[in-house]
């Protein structure tokens, strides 16, 4: 069975990489969209995979990092494309939940990344 937690932040950025003219070259901010999966068999006591709010205990700390923050600024984010974000934030997690399988990062309402740890 898969369960999901969803989480939003706001952050600004510039890619330092993309070549001049690029207009992601210039600070520019967007709504992130996080969506986290685990995967796992419902306890057959309690019937979940995992408690949501102990899942929620776990990332929001993750987020608060990143809400209203220059993502350039915080270390290992110096190019933050979304790309490299996922990564990030799976680092940040992945030691803390096991069961991870995937996150989803959306950078825009039709843009984004899934990221499986490989």
């Amino acid at each position: 069975m898969l369960i999901y937690k969803e989480f939003t932040f706001d952050s600004a950025h510039f890619l330092p990489n993309v070549p001049d003219g690029h207009k992601c070259k210039e600070m520019h901010g967007h709504t992130y969209r996080l969506r986290v999966w685990i995967e796992g068999q419902p306890d057959p006591h309690l019937g979940w995979v995992m408690d949501f709010a102990v899942l929620k205990k776990i990332i929001k700390p993750v987020v608060t990092a990143l809400d209203h923050k220059c993502l350039n600024n915080i270390p290992g984010l110096q190019n933050p494309t979304c790309e490299l974000i996922a990564v990030w934030i799976w680092d940040q997690l992945k030691p803390q939940i096991a069961q991870m399988i995937k996150l989803e990062l959306h950078e825009t309402p039709t843009s984004g990344v899934v990221y499986e740890g490989k």
